[in-house]
């Protein structure tokens, strides 16, 4: 958490992150991940004073399986990136033991020459148990990004669980990555995964994969001919590439400024972000729904009681909803 007295001035704070001051903009993101009720207030101040100056950045989830070589990946096509004059947030995300809350927080050294770039910064925030393994404040950490100049902002997923759908929900491109004759391509294939990409790329083509490769990335396009995509105005392409060597990274970006396109002109780009935004609102008043349920001790403690019942069976899980509801008034 953040310290009180180790807090800036809120115009210290934008004018720092304004300026493009990483480490102004930690101390902004530190801020906005605290929940200490205090700190909340100053960052919903934060964020409201810097929101004209957010939406401008190419937003793009990445997810795979453990493996795949999404830090590897990052670590090359951010470096690629920046040589073409882009400045790269990256986004990504730990898994929070469950048991102490720690996390591995390794992600700088998995990405050596991205986090040594001074144009170039790096994220690793902890999923603290939330749905999926999605940071809770991770689009607040993104608009930080943004509002401090960075025009790529990359959220790399944990890779397991249901955090590829809230990545999905909050960015603009969504590429899943796959690795070459990892058993049965298709039987491999999440269905679930699959309908949510806006990009397939298989990594690793390279040296004695490169034929394996290429096979995978048949088989995917077959299944996702079946599957179908779930954009009118976008089929969704399968590439190969290899994230330790580079080749492939140039064209597999050009696919991701293609889609952005596409979506401009379809019209659906600025209707899915303004979407995003509403759903966003209701998961954080939910968010902060569980919160106070859990701050107040005769409430925690109230509602264990029910949840005994309807566990033993003495009460219906309806029966159980509305007394929680009568209880907070709603």
């Amino acid at each position: 958490m953040v310290p009180a007295h180790a807090l800036p001035s809120l115009d210290s704070l934008v004018d720092g992150v304004r300026a493009g001051n990483r480490a102004m903009l930690a101390r902004a993101i530190t801020l906005v991940e605290s929940r200490k009720a205090e700190h909340r207030a100053l960052a919903e101040e934060l964020l409201q004073k810097l929101l004209p100056f957010t939406g401008q950045a190419l937003r793009v989830g990445i997810t795979g399986v453990p493996g795949v070589g999404k830090s590897t990946t990052i670590d090359t096509l951010g470096t690629q990136l920046i040589a073409q004059g882009h400045r790269v947030a990256v986004l990504a995300v730990d898994p929070s033991s469950t048991r102490s809350g720690g996390s591995i927080l390794g992600d700088k050294t998995r990405m050596a020459r991205l986090s040594m770039d001074s144009r170039a910064f790096i994220r690793p925030s902890p999923s603290a148990g939330t749905l999926g393994g999605v940071a809770a404040r991770t689009r607040e950490t993104m608009l930080l990004c943004e509002a401090a100049g960075h025009d790529v902002v990359l959220v790399e997923t944990v890779g397991v669980g249901q955090s590829e759908t809230a990545v999905a929900d909050m960015t603009d491109t969504f590429l899943v990555l796959m690795l070459p004759g990892a058993g049965d391509e298709l039987q491999g294939i999440k269905k679930g995964i699959i309908e949510l990409a806006d990009i397939v790329a298989v990594n690793k083509a390279d040296g004695d994969n490169a034929v394996r490769a290429r096979t995978a990335a048949s088989e995917y396009r077959a299944a996702l001919h079946v599957l179908g995509g779930r954009d009118a105005h976008w089929t969704v392409p399968v590439l190969t590439y290899s994230g330790l060597t580079g080749e492939g990274l140039p064209e597999l970006w050009q696919q991701v400024e293609q889609h952005t396109a596409r979506a401009r002109a379809a019209g659906s780009f600025t209707a899915k972000r303004s979407a995003q935004q509403v759903k966003w609102m209701w998961t954080l008043f939910d968010d902060r729904l569980r919160t106070r349920m859990r701050s107040e001790p005769a409430l925690r403690a109230e509602l264990a009681r029910l949840e005994k019942d309807v566990a033993d069976g003495h009460l219906s899980p309806t029966l159980g909803a509305g007394r929680i509801a009568a209880r907070l008034g709603i």
